[in-house]
This record gives structure tokens, C-alpha cells and sequence, in this order.
């Protein structure tokens, strides 16, 4: 059916080899959203949490400097 323009339309959203119930992943997506939920997280912490949180940022790094 491709010559008639279904050919996309008829496997979209399908994983090769699959018998059903298979999800395609977009990891594009994904990492979007990841992103997106963590300044979004980090933005509604209160002041206090992050300068405790820049505090222990800092601090490994100093330990990262000193271990290798």
C-alpha cells in the first residue's frame, strides 16, 4: 500500500520484529523531559536548600580534585 501513501501510516509507532505490545522509544524525547523535570525541580527549591546544595557540589569537587 506504500503507492497509495499508507505506508507510514501503517507502521508508525510499530518495533521491528515485534508480536505486539512493544512501545518505540524516543530518546530524544526522553532526555528532554529529563532535563525539563530537573530545572524544573531545581527552581522550586527553596533558597536554603540550594546554597546547601552549591555547598556539597563544591565540596566534591574538591574531593574529585584531591583523588585523582
Amino acid at each position: 500500500m506504500v503507492e497509495y501513501g499508507n505506508g507510514v501510516g501503517q507502521v508508525a509507532g510499530k518495533v521491528a520484529g515485534s508480536s505486539g505490545g512493544g512501545q518505540s522509544v524516543d530518546m530524544g524525547a526522553s532526555v528532554s523531559r529529563f532535563l525539563t523535570d530537573s530545572v524544573h525541580t531545581i527552581s522550586t527549591l527553596p533558597p536554603a536548600y540550594l546554597v546547601v546544595g552549591a555547598v556539597i557540589l563544591f565540596l566534591g569537587l574538591m574531593f574529585l580534585r584531591r583523588a585523582f
